[in-house]
């Protein structure tokens, strides 16, 4: 390279070296950056890197000083992302259960470029997290992009659907056969990423896992569903939902001991109502899905949780709390 185009890097290199290499903890001295630009065949005096400093400051970069001794040492200070949210942002990456492994070490590791070298190490050792379960559908991120486009484009989308067998073998669903729908939003729930689309052939909304969904492709045809979505409540259909899972939305009464209004408010929100029953008991009136998850989630409080209408609903309850017990008699222990 010349002389006068490594000049022309000169500045760009020493932005680099400076986010790259310093911090708070760890400033950098004059001779450093001189020592740096030298190994990019830059020659440079004290004097023309106090200008580039300079300018790098009238640019933006919050370039800090601090005195080291006899010398003068810089850092940069205020950054896009500080350490802190850099934690949460690599956290929630490595937490997440439907990006794949392979691709939350490619994200943690672009997250960590936006820190310094020093803060990476404490940022990658912070959120190490073991044996948390990942998803196996690598093109996810592809599907998300996909759907995106075609929200935007306003165009109806075909896939296929699968299921995972226990030889861990994708079974497509319907054999096979592509679903067509109106893709309109996507939305997180309970760990996993779920696109809600309308369904002209149903006539009704429905939900579909992303990291499920294969062969995405946008269509010529316009989205349908667009006056059911203009009276769609994102935020109420996912609190309906357990767990995403299907079921008739109705109204439904349940009996909760006094000592479950916390785990009651955290499912519905602090705008449910508590209704006194007696002295150690309240009831709510929600809109659910009437499915196996209500089921499991309200077993999981045993005896201090159940439900008071509609009577179908306490029926089939029933029936679900019979069918798990007849699992655990005596006469039914073998496999």
């Amino acid at each position: 390279m010349s002389k006068r185009g490594s000049q022309k890097l000169k500045l760009l290199y020493l932005c680099q070296y400076l986010l790259r290499n310093s911090d708070e903890e760890h400033p950098v001295t004059m001779s450093d950056m001189i020592a740096c630009l030298a190994r990019q065949d830059i020659a440079a005096e004290r004097k023309s890197v106090y200008d580039d400093l300079e300018a790098l400051r009238l640019f933006g970069l919050d370039v800090q000083t601090v005195r080291l001794g006899p010398v003068t040492g810089y850092f940069i200070g205020q950054r896009d992302f500080q350490l802190p949210e850099l934690k949460l942002l690599v956290d929630s990456v490595q937490s997440s259960r439907f990006i794949t492994e392979k691709k939350s070490l490619e994200l943690i590791g672009k997250l960590e470029s936006l820190a310094s070298e020093h803060e990476a190490q404490a940022l990658h050792r912070e959120v190490y997290v073991r044996g948390r379960i990942k998803a196996m559908n690598e093109p996810i991120y592809y599907n998300v992009d996909e759907i995106h486009d075609a929200i935007d484009q306003d165009r109806a989308i075909v896939f296929q659907y699968f299921e995972w067998n226990v030889e861990k073998k994708r079974v497509l669903r319907r054999n096979g056969q592509r679903y067509r729908v109106s893709p309109w939003a996507l939305l997180w729930d309970n760990e996993n990423y779920y696109m809600v689309a309308y369904d002209g052939e149903a006539g009704k909304i429905k939900h579909f896992r992303v990291d499920k969904m294969t062969g995405i492709r946008k269509t010529d045809l316009p989205r349908q569903g667009a006056e059911d979505f203009g009276r769609f409540d994102m935020a109420a259909y996912s609190d309906s939902h357990f767990g995403m899972f299907s079921g008739d939305v109705q109204p439904v009464r349940l009996a909760f001991d006094r000592g479950l209004a916390g785990a009651v408010i955290d499912r519905f929100g602090p705008g449910v109502s508590l209704v006194p029953l007696d002295e150690t008991r309240f009831s709510v009136t929600v809109n659910v899905a009437v499915n196996v998850q209500l089921f499991g989630w309200l077993c999981g409080f045993g005896t201090q949780a159940r439900i008071l209408a509609p009577d179908s609903a306490a029926a089939e309850m029933g029936r679900h709390a019979a069918a798990i017990a007849a699992l655990y008699d005596s006469a039914h222990t073998t496999p």
